[in-house]
């Protein structure tokens, strides 16, 4: 390395502590290289300058170090120069960057063939300056792809073991991560590594994917095996709620009943209980749990009393369609009765259900009727509303009504994903030119189209033979760095542009009377001798 001052040519150099220059007269002029190849040792080196020519001299060093390091009132922030000139950079502190470098590494480590080295020999040589916290955690794996589950869990015991606590919160994250690839395996290994860690998120987490994956039966021994201090109330919610949304109410009632005499259900459980059977379609079920937890002394919550009317409205829909509003109303003055007011949820599921059935009319007409009720519609029932409309071809209600969302506070609900379903609507109905018009708007309020948004309208634009805008959008696509496939699409017919056939004109009588005159005349005028034509002189 070479620097110029005073037109003198100075190299650099690093030379052991002992060195010729009396560094004990002036310790601020150290400057120690703290880290050294990816790993922090301690300072062993001092960066001093060496002149070439002419011969070292003690006096001509220590001008050198006054000119390149600061002074002793400036000693803690060093000049740009010795910062250029330093061999390493400084560490950085975003942590972004840090989650990102850890994503690779696990993904590396999962990848075939693996490295050489252990994964605990790896992330220490590589990662050993990192400060762990749960945020690095959180957002590691979040850049992580699932099938690095492994991996993950070594990630989190290296981290455990350089500074991170092993609390509830943390080892969840991993949880979550692994039961997401279903390699329970590895959690239940980092329960038994962990016991301590174990909390309520863990344990949510934990039964709601085992829940997910079919193994009921798991859940339920996950749950009797707990430590008495583990069997809370709380822990009994999470299997229920588990359970009863992913289709097994019956097990989670069996499970209460079991459990009754040390954690009697509250109505929490009740309406967990009573929406699984509602969401599973058993009527009967939810409404002798309802009847009995009535004379139990207390109701069940709005919402299991909401999804009993969705099974009731998804039942009449199956059978018998024409049913559905009848039976509906007959419900509700059942809730009335016994005092359960309506509630946004109530009327987001018979709009929900009569758009389903192509009522948009008496949804609308429901829609302006939820004042009489103290009721003011929330953002998913604006959004049933605006794709029913755009379904049943009402574009400019549709259009009117995204207005009206925005005007009522949720058009932060107004997503690239909502924007997406109104596209897809739009397209499904042949109604591409107001597609490309609702896309526009999702641009001009700042949301990115996505792949599916440019594939589904490149796509449409090319069926109906309109090639140029297709791969303007396609161009438009891979400039914003959309990742959009090539295809080759064919031509609707009913957009083709044919060309017109030439129908032969019927005649009438008169005509061709017309015409056989004609055709008669020149048959008798080519049996006249015409005259010869004399040539003039």
């Amino acid at each position: 390395m070479e620097v110029q001052f005073n037109n003198r040519s100075t190299s650099l150099s690093i030379l052991p502590v002992r060195s010729q220059i009396d560094v004990e007269d002036c310790p601020w002029r150290r400057l120690e290289l703290t880290k050294l190849g990816g790993h922090w040792k301690p300072p062993q080196t001092l960066l001093t300058p060496s002149i070439s020519s002419p011969p070292h001299s003690k006096m001509w060093s220590r001008h050198l170090l006054r000119r390149l390091l600061p002074s002793p009132v400036t000693a803690g922030t060093p000049s740009p120069l010795i910062r250029h000139l330093s061999i390493t950079a400084a560490p950085t502190t975003d942590s972004t960057s840090i989650a990102s470098s850890l994503a690779a590494a696990v993904t590396k480590l999962s990848s075939t063939p693996p490295p050489a080295t252990s994964p605990e020999a790896y992330f220490s040589l590589h990662f050993s300056d990192v400060r762990p916290t749960t945020a690095l955690l959180a957002e590691t794996l979040s850049l992580s792809p699932p099938a690095t589950s492994r991996a993950a869990a070594d990630l989190f015991r290296f981290l455990v073991r350089r500074s991170l606590h092993p609390s509830d919160g943390a080892l969840a994250l991993v949880v979550r991560h692994l039961a997401r690839r279903r390699d329970f395996p590895a959690v239940r290994a980092l329960l038994q590594e962990f016991p301590s860690a174990l909390g309520p998120d863990t344990l949510k987490a934990y039964l709601f994917h085992l829940a997910r994956a079919g193994r009921d039966t798991d859940a339920l021994k996950v749950f009797d095996e707990l430590p008495d201090q583990l069997r809370t109330r709380e822990a009994l919610t999470s299997l229920v709620s588990s359970l009863s949304s992913e289709g097994f109410p019956q097990l989670a009632e069996r499970a209460v009943k079991k459990v009754a005499h040390e954690i009697f259900p509250d109505d929490n459980i009740c309406t967990l209980l009573v929406s699984g059977y509602a969401d599973a379609g058993k009527l009967d079920h939810a409404l002798r749990l309802i009847g009995e937890t009535r004379n139990g002394g207390f109701q069940p919550g709005l919402d299991a009393y909401n999804a009993v009317l969705d099974c009731v409205c998804r039942l009449c829909r199956k059978k018998d369609p024409l049913r559905m509003p009848t039976e509906a109303e007959k419900f509700l003055i059942d809730m009335e009765a016994n005092g359960i007011p309506r509630d946004a949820g109530t009327f987001r599921v018979l709009i929900k259900n009569l758009c389903k059935i192509r009522r948009t009319e008496d949804a609308m007409n429901l829609f302006r009727r939820m004042g009489e009720w103290g009721c003011s519609p929330d953002a998913d029932t604006y959004l049933i509303l605006i794709k029913s409309l755009y379904q049943a071809a009402r574009i400019s209600e549709g259009d009117e009504m995204v207005t009206w969302m925005r005007s009522a506070g949720f058009g932060d609900k107004l997503d690239r994903k909502a924007y997406y379903g109104f596209i897809k609507v739009l397209c499904g109905i042949e109604r591409v030119e107001h597609a490309i018009k609702v896309f526009r708007m999702m641009k001009g309020y700042g949301h990115a189209p996505g792949t599916k948004s440019y594939s589904l309208l490149i796509e449409k634009l090319a069926r109906h033979n309109l090639g140029d805008r297709s791969n303007a959008l396609f161009r438009e696509a891979v400039a914003r760095g959309v990742t959009v496939t090539q295809g080759v699409y064919t031509i609707d017919k009913r957009y083709v542009k044919e060309k017109e056939k030439v129908v032969k004109k019927r005649l009438t009588l008169p005509e061709k009377k017309i015409l056989k005159s004609k055709r008669l005349y020149k048959l008798k005028m080519s049996f006249v001798k015409k005259p010869r034509r004399r040539m003039r002189a």
